[in-house]
């Protein structure tokens, strides 16, 4: 049974139906119109408890088909999607001085991102409305995780990514069988020129700030976090924010278990940006509209200085009474290497920013040690291998030899603390 009643247009609050083709608010325009899915939650209540989720065998995403936009007896892809870890890591805590400190890995999802949530919904969609071709803009992992989505549904992709795009990325891609435009420019080149060519060929649009039902794949993240703490909601969620599309589907979802009675609280939101593109931190924290920004930093994922989600990020950030906070490329760098050391949990940069807002944060008293915290890593970090190594240093280079060995590690004054 599908429970969508239709759309509602966040800036108009006009309500139209959920018909195959309709993006944003047609009154409002592609830019103001951003539409939100309207579920029937009393229809929900009767239907769907909570505990029946003890009794379901799908640890996937789907298992909470009733809160998603899509009809239960579609074809789906065959690949597990969601379902990541929860980890309660005793090294990483007590680095930090933390007693409630969980680390939601999504570098778990089939292609190593949080944007595979969104992804599936977009080939199930596709494929319901008779499409044969999907098509999105993305610094990497929106594209990756379309391309190994559509793959798997038997779609073609045409992907829009911008030439700073890392290589693991694009491989990844190619593998998949995407079409790649590599877009000599920023990525809202490559969103403009997706966009033009969406609408030029009428290909299924993936670009999350402007389907709205993506952002229901992305709040399952919220739903797993709820339901792995058996419903104890943090003090604060964390995770980085770019399109400002994954912090909005965050909200959402505990915005659905809230409606439905599942949850007696609300999280607090901690969204974090890269000091080198924040255009929606600097607006939040200078308390006026965004503006666009350069996009200067190794957080590629992250890098977007023309948001096209602004205002569902700041409203969600804003109605959970939270922040959002900027962090350097080098307090990026050194969460990389601080996460995989106290954890054994490899993030990529953005997949990592979260972590280094709240270190940053908790070191600057605004969020205290004692509150109970769930921290997304939104990504894997062998999608940027590069990134990694200039994190943790070069390996030791030593000839084959044991007596060379030996002076290599008495040099870096590692001998004393190895087994003799």
């Amino acid at each position: 049974m599908n429970y969508i009643l239709g759309l509602k247009c966040i800036n108009c609050g006009k309500e139209i139906e959920s018909t195959a083709g309709v993006y944003t608010c047609p009154d409002c325009g592609r830019q103001a119109g951003i539409l939100d899915v309207v579920y029937d939650y009393e229809a929900i209540r009767k239907n769907y408890r909570r505990d029946q989720l003890a009794g379901n065998k799908d640890i996937s995403m789907f298992r909470y088909m009733p809160l998603l936009p899509v009809d239960p007896q579609s074809r789906r892809p065959h690949l597990r999607i969601g379902g990541t870890p929860l980890y309660k890591p005793e090294g990483l805590e007590k680095s930090l001085g933390m007693s409630q400190l969980y680390i939601k890995d999504d570098g778990q999802n089939p292609t190593a991102s949080l944007k595979d949530r969104a992804s599936v919904i977009a080939v199930i969609r596709a494929a319901q409305e008779k499409m044969t071709t999907v098509a999105c803009a993305s610094t990497g992992n929106a594209a990756s995780s379309l391309a190994g989505s559509a793959a798997a549904m038997g779609l073609q992709s045409f992907i829009f990514v911008p030439g700073r795009a890392p290589q693991g990325k694009v491989a990844q891609l190619l593998i998949f069988g995407a079409h790649v435009i590599s877009v000599q420019g920023n990525y809202d080149d490559a969103f403009r020129l997706s966009a033009a060519a969406i609408d030029r060929w009428g290909w299924y649009n993936r670009n999350a700030a402007i389907n709205p039902y993506l952002v229901e794949g992305k709040k399952t993240v919220a739903l797993e976090i709820a339901e792995q703490l058996d419903w104890s909601v943090p003090d604060w969620v964390v995770l980085s924010v770019g399109d400002g599309c994954t912090i909005a589907g965050v909200w959402k979802g505990f915005q659905d278990l809230y409606r439905l009675g599942w949850i007696d609280k609300m999280p607090r939101l901690l969204g974090v940006q890269s000091s080198g593109c924040s255009p929606l931190a600097d607006a939040f924290q200078e308390n006026r509209p965004w503006q666009p920004a350069e996009e200067n930093t190794i957080a590629d994922s992250i890098a977007v200085g023309m948001p096209r989600n602004p205002d569902k990020a700041l409203h969600a950030v804003t109605e959970s009474h939270g922040m959002l906070v900027t962090v350097s490329d080098e307090e990026i760098l050194a969460s990389m290497r601080f996460l995989g050391r106290t954890s054994g949990i490899f993030g990529e940069p953005a997949g990592v920013t979260g972590l280094a807002g709240l270190m940053k944060t908790v070191h600057q008293g605004m969020i205290s040690k004692d509150e109970k915290i769930a921290a997304i890593v939104t990504g894997n970090g062998l999608k940027d291998v590069k990134n990694a190594i200039t994190a943790a240093g070069e390996p030791i280079k030593t000839p084959p030899s044991m007596d060379q060995l030996v002076e290599e590690l008495k040099s870096r004054r590692l001998l004393p603390e190895m087994n003799q």
